[in-house]
C-alpha cells in the first residue's frame, strides 16, 4: 500500500445517513420504498438493487425514453395451465388457455382467458397488469423478458404456466435480442371440454321453422328502394287499354309493389295498389294446392297432443320442399319483361337512384329508356279576354284563371333582395327635363326615381326660387306602361323596367316626354356594378364598339389627342374627349360617354367648406323646428358601450334614422367624413356641438349659397364629376398601343 492510501472506505464521505421508509405522497403518508440503499445512498454488503423501470430505460440509438420508447408495444405468449377438478368424477383435471402480456414500457405482465359460452367458471382476467416477482428464493427481484422462452414453464404466484406459441411480432422482438427460441409445443386436449364439443355435435335439433338471418340486409338497405316505370299492354282483353305502372323493389327484403298511373278522365277507379308488397314469382301463375298439401319441411312422426306438450321430429333431409325462384335486384333491367302474375310488364325507365345502384354495383352504363307512348299533343293556348279597362290588367286575369279570383303574385324574392337594406336604398335617380314647346315647362327639372324592388317609377320637381311653379309630387310611385300599347288587349302590358332608364333615354311617361340629363353617383356605381343587367354601364361592351372604328378613324382619334394636348400631359378635358366620341360614327349614347369618362378620368377630390355645410344643416334644422339635441345625447351615450366618446358612422347613420333627423343622407354623410379620425369614428359630443342651432348658431349664408348647395345634394351637380381624361390609358386598352400618336 502506497503512502496516503488507506483501506477504509469511509474516508471522504460526507454522508452516514440511513435511507427512510416512509414518506408523504400527495398529502398521505406511506411508505415509499423498502428496498434503498443502506447508509449514504450505498448498498450494503449483501444488498441488490431492484431496478423500478424497464430493463430497457432508453431505445437503442435513441435518448428517448422507455415510456416512449416501448409505447404500445406488447409481447404475447400463448399458455396453458393445469386445474386439478376434486369435485367431479367424470374428470379429474381441467386444461385452461390463456393469453400472456408483457408491456416492454414497465415489464409490467398480465393473465387473461378468454372468456367460453356456458364454461360455468369465472374467466377473463386472471392476473391483473403489474410487476410479478419470481418466486423464491427471489422474490426480491421481478419477471423481465429474459424469463419469457417458447416450450417451457413459468411461474406466476405459485401456478405454472406452460408457454406454447406467440405471435409474429413477440417472435421478431425476441429473435432480434438474440434469444434462441425453442420449437413451439402442442396444447394437450381438455377432456371436459372435448365431450362437450361432442355432445353438441350430436345435439342438431331441428325446429318448426328454419330463421334466416336477414338483419345484415336490413340494416344496410333500410329504406332504400329503387323505382321503376313500367307498361302494360291490355288492349287485346275486352275494354282493355296501355297502362302505366310504377314498381318499387325493396332491397331490404327482396320484396316490391306496383301502383298504376291512373289518368285524369280515364274512367278507371284510383285503386290503392296494383300489387300488394311480397315477393314476386317468377314462374306465375302456380297450380292451386289444398292447404297442408306442400309444405317447407315434413313432419315424421308425432308424440302426443298437437300443439304445447307434444312432440314431433322433422325430415332433416327436406324431401317435402318447393323451391321457388323469385325475382331479384339483377333479374330488373330496362327493356326487360317481368312475369306479374300472367301479365307481361316491360320496364321502360327508372330513376336517378336508381340507376346510380346499377352502375356501382353492376357496372351498367346504358339506361337508354324504352318509348311505349306517343308524346302528348301541344296544349291548346287558352284564349284570354280582352282587359275591360277596370282595375289593373293582373287583377283582371286573375279572375280569368279561376272560379276563385286570387290577388295577382308578386315577385317576392326580388322585393327582398332589391329593396332598402340598412342605409342602401336601391333606388336610382336620374335628373330630366319636359321634351315639350313651352318656354316655362323647358325650365323645370324633375328627378325620376325608379325603385328596384318593384320597377316602379315617381317623378318629382324640386321647388325652384322664381320660377312660377309649385315644386312637389309630379308622379305618384307606380308602374308605368311602355307608349304605343292597346288599351283592351288580350296579352299584358310592357312595363318600363330599370333597364330601360340611363342617362340620355327619352321617355314617355304617361304622353309625357321627358329626356333624361343626368344622375346620382349611386346610380353610376350601381349600374357599374351590375353591368350585366344594365348593357350601358358595360365597359366591355362600350369599348368593344369603339373598336369596331375602321383604322382611318383611328387615326383622326389620335390626331385629335395629340392636337388637344400639345404638351404631352396624357390628359384632355372632359368635354373635348365628350365631342370626340359623339362625333365618332358607334352611335354611343349619353350613358356610355359618361362611363367611359368615369373609367378613364382623373378624379380630383373635391372639398367643400365645412362652415358653409354646418351652416346650411343648421339652416335646415332650423326650418324644420328640430331640438332633439339632448334626447340624442344620450342615444350616443347608450350605444357607446365603452364611453369613449366616439362611435362609428354607421351606429350615427342609425340614430339620426331613428331620430329623423331632417338632413338629407348625403349631406349627413359629408358631414360625418368631416368629423371622422383615423380609426373612422367620429366625435359625437363635438358633431352634436355643431348643428345644435341653439346653443352654437353659425353665420346665416345667403339664401342663393343654400340654394345652391341644396341642389348639389338632390342630384343637379353644378359641375361635372369628371374633368380630366386619361387618353394615354384610354389608348392603350381600346388600340393596344400609344407608340404612334407623335407619328401619326
Amino acid at each position: 500500500m502506497l503512502p496516503g492510501n488507506s483501506a477504509n472506505r469511509n474516508l471522504g464521505k460526507d454522508k452516514f445517513h440511513k435511507s427512510q421508509h416512509f414518506d408523504y405522497s400527495n398529502g398521505v403518508a406511506m411508505m415509499v420504498g423498502a428496498e434503498k440503499p443502506g447508509i449514504g445512498g450505498e448498498l450494503l454488503l449483501g444488498q441488490s438493487s431492484r431496478p423500478n423501470y424497464s430493463l430497457f430505460p432508453k431505445g437503442e440509438g435513441s435518448d428517448a425514453p422507455s415510456w416512449v420508447a416501448f409505447d404500445k408495444q406488447v409481447l404475447c405468449f400463448d399458455a396453458y395451465f393445469q386445474e386439478s377438478v376434486p369435485q367431479r368424477r367424470e374428470e379429474k383435471h381441467r386444461v385452461r388457455m390463456c393469453k400472456i402480456y408483457f408491456y416492454l414500457e414497465d415489464d409490467t405482465i398480465q393473465v387473461v382467458e378468454p372468456e367460453l359460452k356456458n364454461s360455468g367458471i369465472p374467466q377473463g382476467i386472471l392476473i391483473r397488469r403489474h410487476r410479478i416477482p419470481l418466486p423464491a428464493p427471489k422474490e426480491d427481484c421481478f419477471y423481465n423478458v429474459h424469463h419469457f422462452n417458447i416450450n417451457q414453464e413459468i411461474v406466476f404466484y405459485s401456478r405454472n404456466f406452460m408457454i406454447t406459441d406467440c405471435d409474429p411480432f413477440t417472435r421478431n422482438f425476441l429473435i432480434k435480442m438474440g434469444v434462441r427460441l425453442n420449437p413451439s409445443a402442442s396444447t394437450p386436449a381438455d377432456p371436459y371440454t372435448t365431450h362437450r364439443q361432442e355432445m353438441e355435435d350430436n345435439m342438431k335439433p331441428l325446429r318448426p321453422y328454419e330463421r334466416i338471418d336477414t338483419l345484415k340486409q336490413f340494416l344496410e338497405h333500410d329504406r332504400k328502394v329503387l323505382r321503376f316505370y313500367c307498361y302494360w299492354d291490355d288492349t287485346e282483353s275486352m275494354f282493355g287499354d296501355p297502362r302505366e305502372l310504377i314498381l318499387h323493389y325493396f332491397l331490404a327484403d327482396d320484396t316490391m309493389e306496383i301502383y298504376e298511373v291512373v289518368l285524369p278522365n280515364s274512367g278507371r277507379d284510383a285503386v290503392p295498389k296494383f300489387l300488394h308488397r311480397g315477393k314476386l314469382p317468377k314462374h306465375a301463375p302456380i297450380p292451386k294446392r289444398q292447404p297442408g298439401e306442400i309444405t317447407n319441411r315434413t313432419v315424421l312422426n308425432v308424440f302426443g297432443p298437437v300443439g304445447e306438450g307434444g312432440r314431433y321430429i322433422l325430415d332433416s333431409l327436406k324431401t317435402g320442399a318447393v323451391e321457388e325462384e323469385f325475382y331479384k335486384d339483377c333479374d330488373l333491367t330496362i327493356g326487360g319483361v317481368i312475369n306479374v302474375w300472367g301479365r307481361r310488364m316491360i320496364i321502360c325507365d327508372c330513376d336517378n337512384f336508381t340507376k346510380e345502384y346499377y352502375s356501382s354495383k353492376y357496372g351498367v352504363e346504358d339506361f337508354t329508356p324504352v318509348l311505349y307512348k306517343a308524346s302528348p299533343p301541344p296544349k291548346t293556348a287558352r284564349q284570354v279576354p280582352p282587359y275591360t279597362g277596370f282595375g289593373s290588367e293582373e287583377d283582371s286575369l286573375c279572375s280569368c284563371q279561376g272560379l276563385l279570383p286570387k290577388p295577382p303574385q308578386k315577385d317576392f324574392r326580388k322585393l327582398m333582395e332589391k329593396d332598402r337594406q340598412g342605409l342602401v336604398s336601391n333606388v336610382l335617380r336620374f335628373v330630366a327635363k319636359m321634351l315639350t314647346d313651352s318656354l316655362i315647362d323647358k325650365e323645370r327639372v324633375f328627378i325620376v326615381y325608379v325603385y328596384l324592388s318593384d320597377d316602379t317609377i315617381a317623378v318629382f320637381e324640386p321647388p325652384q326660387r322664381n320660377s312660377g311653379v309649385i315644386g312637389g309630387k309630379f308622379l305618384k310611385r307606380g308602374r308605368v306602361k311602355k307608349p304605343g300599347q292597346e288599351l283592351f288587349k288580350s296579352e299584358m302590358s310592357e312595363y318600363f323596367t330599370a333597364q330601360d332608364l340611363y342617362v340620355g333615354a327619352r321617355l314617355d311617361l304617361n304622353n309625357q316626354p321627358f329626356q333624361l340629363l343626368d344622375a346620382d353617383e349611386f346610380t353610376f356605381n350601381y349600374m357599374e356594378q351590375h353591368a350585366d343587367e344594365f348593357p350601358k354601364a358595360n365597359i366591355a361592351t362600350i369599348v368593344s364598339k369603339v373598336k369596331s372604328i375602321s383604322e382611318e378613324e383611328q387615326k383622326k382619334v389620335k390626331q385629335f389627342f395629340t392636337m388637344s394636348d400639345p404638351s404631352s400631359t396624357g390628359g384632355i378635358p372632359y368635354e373635348s374627349f365628350r365631342t370626340l366620341l359623339a362625333e365618332m360614327d358607334v352611335q354611343l349614347s349619353e350613358h356610355e360617354i359618361i362611363t367611359l369618362g368615369r373609367i378613364y378620368s382623373v378624379r380630383e377630390p373635391k372639398e367643400v367648406d365645412l362652415g358653409l355645410m354646418l351652416a346650411v344643416a343648421q339652416d335646415h334644422l332650423k326650418k324644420k323646428n328640430f331640438e332633439k339635441f339632448t334626447d340624442m345625447i344620450r342615444a350616443f351615450i347608450h350605444e357607446d358601450r365603452d364611453r369613449s366618446g366616439h362611435l362609428s358612422s354607421k351606429e350615427a347613420q342609425i340614430i339620426f334614422k331613428a331620430f329623423r333627423l331632417p338632413l338629407s343622407d348625403d349631406l349627413q354623410r359629408a358631414l360625418l367624413e368631416k368629423f371622422q379620425d383615423e380609426s373612422e369614428k367620429i366625435d359625437y359630443h363635438a358633431f352634436l356641438s355643431s348643428i345644435n342651432w341653439r346653443e352654437n348658431p353659425t353665420p346665416a349664408v345667403l339664401p342663393d349659397v343654400t340654394v345652391k348647395l341644396d341642389a348639389d345634394w338632390r342630384g343637379d351637380a353644378a359641375d361635372p364629376a369628371v374633368k380630366t381624361i386619361n387618353y394615354s390609358l384610354f389608348l392603350e386598352d381600346v388600340f393596344g398601343s400609344t407608340t404612334n400618336i407623335n407619328d401619326s
